[in-house]
């Protein structure tokens, strides 16, 4: 989308309507340090905080990455929206109306959003009418009332096996569309004779559905959406878009494995709650968790298949930087079968005590141990240390180290020497990983980095655009030579100059987007005087001499009149006569 086409004035007023430090902070956790704020980057999987946010300039900056931008542009990457959508989404919250003729671009995958939105009424409406009654009574029994039925939508398919797709051909679309999104099978309906359960995408669009048999009959229990062009499985979260603000309220979320127990836990007012559809997390689903909190509870299901997807889970977001706690079941129960059996106050009381994912982990490795063999408890003290070597809080690791001393009946001093070669072994391995993984960055010569910090001060004062203008000098590479160009426009058409909205600006020109990625992560000082602006500007004269005589050099060799050859000769010579006068000055 080209922003250009936009009102700039009215663009800015959003912009400055808002801190940036604050807005994205309500997306993702920012640290002070320095001048700037830094959090882990939502837009790859961050370990260590890498996205720079500038309140003096009102842009954010990843430097691993490289995504940068202002409020914009951050929230169309986090929301994957278009930009008059992230404009007039940023704007109503401001206050501030963008008009009708701020449009986006039609979403290639508009249709198949209208497809499910359509059936998802359709299946509501099912559920409620005269047909519905026995699936009505199974909610019922199921302890899911009328309030919950319609805050999560949920749907009834209906006995005959081609009512949706009668509906939605008769709307005019076509049954290979409904067959690709999973909605049709053999010109027949899908879904059949099962209550509807609505999947949604981040932004709370209905993408796919899980349908539940009610009836008794013997057949799977729950059938889901294919993966198709809207609705990946790897990639969606259930109640995302709900949990969100609740998250931010309380600072932690609470991951289970499916739609019901997301759904038990909303009706006693736990609403910070998500689900996989799985147990198996994905890198995009780490990702899209990371960016509601880095705090989380795993609630699985209590059974040995839970524990153990309690355990792998939990392993993964601690490996991404997450802060992981575990809401342990009892009885093998899963959390809707819990609540139902034991009450909102002990899942809440839960809730409240949960245990650190290293206390699970060294729970778990004690079942079933037979502490009178002393094979199995030596493995049992090994395992536990593994565990412990790999705690980061030195005073939690020696807590832990005393319980186990104690709970073994072992040397603490043995113990402790073990815990060290442990953590030994561990430094000297990350050392070799850390050499391993470093890569080169990129060199630039000093003709480059003149280039850069020019063009870094114009987009800082204005003052420097003007000498830069006066001075005639031309950038010999081209993205910067159009960077140059483009600044000095915005300036002499907007009467001002900043990052942030040049930013917007040049938004969709893909020739410059890279250099001035690179601009941004700068670290200059804020101010810079007419006698730098001028030596940068120095520079790059010789620059361009050089690349002159190179090239009436490269003449010569292919020149055979002499006379010509003695004309161009004396113009190196001037050329580099000139060049030492300069240096003189």
């Amino acid at each position: 989308m080209d922003s250009n086409k936009f009102d700039q004035n009215l663009i800015r007023k959003i912009r400055e309507s808002v801190d940036i430090v604050e807005f994205i902070g309500r997306y993702i956790p920012l640290e002070k340090k320095g001048k700037g704020y830094f959090g882990l980057c939502p837009f790859h999987n961050d370990n260590n905080p890498s996205l720079s946010v500038s309140r003096e300039k009102q842009i954010f900056k990843c430097f691993v990455c490289g995504e940068k931008g202002n409020v914009f542009n951050f929230l169309m990457r986090f929301k994957n929206i278009p930009f008059p959508d992230a404009v007039r989404q940023i704007g109503n919250e401001v206050g501030i109306s963008v008009g009708n003729d701020f449009k986006a671009k039609p979403d290639k995958n508009k249709t198949y959003y209208d497809i499910y939105d359509i059936a998802n009424k359709f299946f509501q409406n099912n559920l409620l009418s005269s047909e519905g009654a026995k699936a009505r009574e199974y909610l019922k029994n199921r302890q899911l009332d009328m309030e919950t039925i319609k805050e999560f939508q949920i749907g009834l398919a209906l006995t005959e096996r081609d009512s949706l797709t009668k509906l939605l051909t008769k709307k005019g679309y076509d049954l290979k569309t409904l067959d690709a999104l999973g909605l049709t099978t053999n010109d027949n309906d899908a879904y059949v004779k099962r209550i509807i359960f609505p999947l949604y995408n981040t932004n709370g669009q209905v993408n796919g559905f899980a349908g539940r048999i009610y009836n008794g009959e013997n057949i799977n229990k729950y059938l889901n959406t294919k993966e198709t062009a809207i609705f990946k499985k790897g990639e969606n979260i259930y109640n995302y878009h709900r949990a969100s603000e609740e998250v931010r309220k309380v600072k932690f979320v609470i991951l289970m494995e499916g739609f019901m127990a997301v759904i038990r836990a909303h009706t006693i007012g736990v609403r910070n709650c998500i689900a996989t559809m799985g147990t198996a997390l994905t890198n995009d689903q780490i990702n899209l968790i990371k960016r509601l909190s880095l705090n989380v509870y795993l609630c699985l299901d209590g059974d040995n298949a839970g524990i153990n997807a309690t355990i792998n889970n939990g392993k993964l977001l601690e490996d991404n930087n997450c802060n992981v706690k575990v809401i342990p079941l009892s009885e093998g129960l899963d959390p809707d079968d819990y609540i139902l059996k034991y009450g909102s106050e002990k899942f809440i009381s839960l809730i409240d005590n949960a245990i650190s994912y290293n206390d699970f982990k060294i729970r778990n490795l004690k079942r079933g141990v037979n502490f009178n063999n002393s094979t199995e408890k030596a493995n049992y003290v090994n395992s536990v240390l593994k565990e412990i070597s790999l705690v980061k809080d030195e005073i939690k690791r020696e807590i832990m180290l005393k319980n186990l001393a104690k709970e073994t009946d072992m040397w603490y001093n043995t113990l402790e020497k073990k815990l060290k070669d442990l953590l030994a072994n561990q430094e000297n391995a990350k050392i070799v990983a850390n050499d391993f993984e470093k890569k080169p960055k990129k060199r630039l010569d000093k003709y480059e980095k003149a280039m850069q910090s020019i063009i870094y001060y114009m987009l800082e004062n204005k003052e420097v655009i003007t000498i830069v203008e006066n001075s005639g000098v031309y950038f010999p590479i081209a993205s910067y030579r159009i960077l140059e160009r483009e600044i000095a426009y915005f300036y002499e058409k907007y009467g001002y100059i900043n990052m942030a909205d040049f930013n917007t600006y040049i938004e969709s020109n893909q020739e410059i987007d890279e250099v001035f990625k690179e601009i941004m992560g700068l670290d200059l000082d804020s101010k810079a005087n007419e006698k730098t602006i001028l030596e940068y500007l120095d520079v790059i004269k010789k620059y361009n001499v050089a690349l002159e005589i190179k090239r009436l050099e490269k003449l010569i060799e292919d020149e055979v009149d002499l006379n010509e050859q003695a004309k161009i000769v004396n113009q190196i010579m001037k050329l580099k006569m000139g060049s030492e006068n300069n240096n003189d000055k």
